[in-house]
């Protein structure tokens, strides 16, 4: 079942989203360091992250989908968040440079129609970052947090489900390496939690992110086929009409 976009945003509030978050986009900028000039979409429940590249990126997009709804972003200046149907998103082929999918695949109903749109959208050699709960995690058992619903993946099922969507996995990370609770005292060891994990435990983060770049296979042109004549000799004397097959030979009287 996918959280309603108030459930989000309420999650993202609390003292622990808000380390969620923070923690997340440190791992973001560490694989994206530049978007200057280039145009950015996120998908699913994107805005706690886009506001790391709103003020560098050309472009910031937040579309989020019809079944969870769409809350006003940002709240300050002109909206740039808009609803859309996972299938069918309101933008021309090849326009996006970046593209950040977040709660997004773990709650889509069809994953074929989302990812195909998203492979229309994203420009050739265009990036692709999805994140979603890691199922070894303790994140993806906890109910109280947005990772713990909807399908979880390793980091090598989300590489195979974008291979098989024409996508080329070129990088795979973990984060989120703290208990998801909301203890002062865990919330204030993130940093400690975040260095332990990536030496100790990286398998385990509460979230995958996978970096992908978009497949352009050129086309190969159909050969024109040549007609050509073929000659059947014909033979030069009448064939008897007893060595005629039965179809061919004339009926009696």
């Amino acid at each position: 079942m996918r959280p309603d976009v108030v459930d989000l945003n309420t999650f993202y509030g609390s003292r622990l989203g808000q380390v969620a978050r923070r923690m997340m986009r440190h791992e973001l900028r560490q694989i994206w360091p530049k978007v200057a000039g280039e145009t950015v979409v996120g998908l699913g429940y994107a805005t706690p992250f886009l506001g790391l590249f709103r003020e560098e990126a050309v472009r910031t997009i937040a579309l989020m989908p019809a079944s969870q709804g769409v809350l006003a972003w940002p709240s300050v200046g002109p909206r740039l968040a808009a609803i859309a149907e996972e299938s069918d998103l309101p933008l021309p082929d090849d326009c996006a440079d970046r593209i950040i999918l977040v709660h997004a695949i773990e709650f889509a109903e069809q994953t074929e129609p989302l990812m195909r749109e998203v492979w229309r959208i994203l420009r050739p050699g265009g990036r692709l970052i999805v994140i979603v709960p890691n199922r070894r995690s303790l994140w993806a058992r906890v109910e109280r947090t947005p990772f713990g619903h909807g399908r979880p993946f390793s980091g090598s099922q989300l590489s195979r489900l974008l291979r098989d969507h024409r996508f080329d996995p070129v990088r795979t990370e973990a984060t989120l390496y703290m208990p998801p609770v909301q203890m002062r005292l865990v919330l204030r060891a993130s940093g400690l939690w975040d260095r332990l994990g990536r030496v100790l435990g990286k398998p385990f983060g509460g979230a995958v992110m996978v970096e992908a770049t978009k497949q352009v296979f050129a086309a190969r042109p159909v050969a024109k086929r040549v007609r050509r004549r073929v000659l059947v000799p014909v033979p030069s004397t009448p064939i008897p009409a007893s060595a005629r097959h039965p179809i061919d030979r004339p009926e009696p009287g």
